[in-house]
């Protein structure tokens, strides 16, 4: 019988420095975390963290694949919206558009697409919970 491969696992821990703020700390990287009652313009509330966990596992995934699909690009701009849902609280639905500046051709855009959406660990994440839907396109 062959030994499973170890699985990967991740480390955050949050300290509140004051009603107004908090900050998350993971490796040598600090986040600050918006967790005023009132809102904190100069950090990111849960929701707008989690928007941004999604586009970083989109760029993430694009980076690991590209090497592997031979696909060349310049650049990648992710943009994400979500519609809060009041009862349960919840985001009910997330909408994302990614632009990739290439010269590659429409097939080849559409699978890059497809492999963001199966191998993404955020993305599979929060799709089963969420109507996540979007684009991707050449800019």
């Amino acid at each position: 019988m062959t030994a499973s491969p170890a699985k990967m696992t991740f480390h955050v821990e949050t300290r509140r420095v004051d009603a107004h703020l908090s900050r998350a700390v993971c490796k040598q990287a600090e986040i600050a975390l918006d967790t005023d009652l009132a809102g904190n313009p100069e950090a990111f509330n849960p929701a707008e963290l989690l928007l941004a966990a999604l586009t970083a596992c989109m760029v993430k995934g694009i980076e690991r694949v590209t090497p592997m699909l031979k696909f060349q690009l310049r650049g990648v701009e992710v943009i994400v919206d979500g519609v809060r849902q009041d009862v349960p609280p919840r985001l009910e639905s997330i909408h994302y558009e990614i632009i990739v500046d290439t010269d590659e051709s429409e097939q080849r855009l559409a699978l890059l697409h497809e492999n963001v959406k199966k191998y993404g660990t955020v993305f599979n994440t929060v799709a089963p919970g969420t109507d996540l839907s979007g684009t991707l396109r050449r800019k």
